[in-house]
C-alpha cells in the first residue's frame, strides 16, 4: 500500500520557527520511508490559509497531519470533523483541542495541563518555593497555567496565578520561583521583567526555555529550566519508526543543528499514522481510529497511548531541561 501523507505547517508567519523544524523532521522521516509520498503546504500561520490548504490536502492525501500551534490545530480539528476525516495532532497540546472531536483527532502530545508537572515535582523535592505562575495571551498558556496551579497545590506548593503584563507580587525576604507559560516572546519578556526586580526569582522555568533558540533570546539563560515535549535521551528505544540516534544525525546533517521537539513530534506522528494504516489495512477514519485506540508503543518521541474514547494522549510525558554553561541538558 503506497500512502500519501499531507501536512499543513507554518513555514512562514509567527509560527515559522517551529513549523520549519516540523517540516525538516518529516523530511528526515520520509527519507527512511521511500515508498511513501509526502506533501507539505505552508499555512502561513493563518487559520484562513490553513482551512483552504487542509481541504485541498484532504482530497489528495490518505493521511492528514495537523499544523503546529494550538490555535491552528483547533481549526484543523473542526475541518477534519466536518470532512469526516481523522487528523494526527502533533502540534497543538491544548486540552480542549486534544478532546475536541473524538474519532477525528489522535494526539501524540502531552496535554497542556500536564506540561508543568516535571518541574513542579522537581521543585517540591528540592525547596518547594512559592511559585508565581504567569500565563500568556492565548488559550494554550492559560491551560498550562491552570494545570500548573492545580498540580502545585496537590504538591503543597503555594501559588499566585497571574496574567500577561501583571505585576509580579513580592514579599520582603521571601524567596520565590517563577513559571511562565505563553508564546515564546511572552515568556522571554516575563523572565526579563522578573530578573530586573529588586528580589528576582530564585528559580525560573518557562515553556520557551525548552527549545535551543531560547539561548539566543536571553542574555544569560544559565540556570533557567524549560519544559517541552521531548529532549534528546529522554525517550525510550523506538518500537516504531526511526531510532533517535539515526534521526538526530540525519537532521543535523540537513539543518546544521540538533532538532527541538517540534521536529521529533512530527516525525513520530507520521510513524504512528503509517503503522496504524498498515495495521488497519486502509485509511478510512473508523479503521485508523480503532488501530490508534488499540496501540500502546514507543517512538523516538517517547510513549504513545491514547484515551480510546477521546483521543487525548495518556502515555507521553513532558521533559524537564535546564540551561547550563554548556547549553541545554536534561534534568
Amino acid at each position: 500500500m503506497t500512502l500519501t501523507i499531507g501536512a499543513c505547517l507554518s513555514l512562514s508567519g509567527k509560527h515559522a520557527r517551529f513549523g520549519t523544524q516540523a517540516r525538516l523532521g518529516l523530511e528526515v522521516w520520509h527519507a527512511s520511508n521511500g515508498a511513501l509520498d509526502l506533501v507539505i503546504e505552508d499555512d502561513r500561520s493563518d487559520p484562513a490559509v490553513l482551512q483552504a490548504s487542509l481541504r485541498g490536502l484532504s482530497d489528495r492525501c490518505d493521511i492528514l497531519l495537523g499544523p503546529y500551534s494550538t490555535q491552528l490545530m483547533r481549526k484543523a480539528g473542526d475541518i477534519a470533523a466536518e470532512l469526516g476525516r481523522l487528523i494526527w495532532n502533533h502540534g497543538g497540546s491544548g486540552d480542549d483541542v486534544e478532546a475536541a472531536h473524538p474519532g477525528h483527532i489522535v494526539s501524540v502530545l502531552t496535554p497542556a495541563s500536564r506540561y508543568a508537572e516535571p518541574f513542579l515535582r522537581h521543585l517540591a523535592g528540592a525547596e518547594a518555593l512559592p511559585v508565581r505562575i504567569v500565563h500568556g495571551e492565548g488559550s494554550f498558556g492559560r491551560q498550562v497555567a491552570a494545570g500548573a496551579e492545580a498540580i502545585a497545590r496537590s504538591l503543597g506548593i503555594d501559588t499566585v496565578l497571574l496574567g500577561p503584563g501583571d505585576d509580579l507580587p513580592q514579599t520582603a525576604g521571601e524567596a520565590w520561583a517563577l513559571f511562565c507559560a505563553g508564546a515564546f516572546e511572552e515568556d522571554v519578556e516575563t523572565i526579563k521583567r522578573a530578573r530586573a526586580l529588586p528580589m528576582p526569582p530564585r528559580t525560573v522555568c518557562a515553556v520557551a526555555a525548552g527549545v535551543r533558540e531560547f539561548g539566543q533570546a536571553l542574555d544569560d539563560p544559565r540556570g533557567v529550566y524549560g519544559v517541552g515535549q521531548w529532549f534528546p535521551g529522554t525517550g525510550s528505544p523506538a518500537e516504531l519508526g526511526i531510532e533517535e540516534p539515526d534521526f538526530l544525525a540525519a537532521y543535523q546533517d540537513r539543518a546544521g543543528v540538533l532538532p527541538d521537539y517540534p521536529a521529533v513530534q512530527a516525525a513520530a506522528s507520521a510513524a504512528i499514522a503509517t503503522h496504524c494504516a498498515t495495521a488497519a489495512g486502509g485509511t478510512g477514519r473508523d479503521a485508523l481510529w480503532s488501530a490508534a485506540a488499540a496501540l500502546t508503543t514507543n517512538t523516538l518521541f517517547g510513549a504513545f497511548k491514547i484515551d480510546p474514547h477521546t483521543g487525548v494522549q495518556l502515555g507521553h510525558q513532558a521533559a524537564l531541561v535546564r540551561w547550563g554553561s554548556d547549553g541545554l541538558a536534561a534534568v
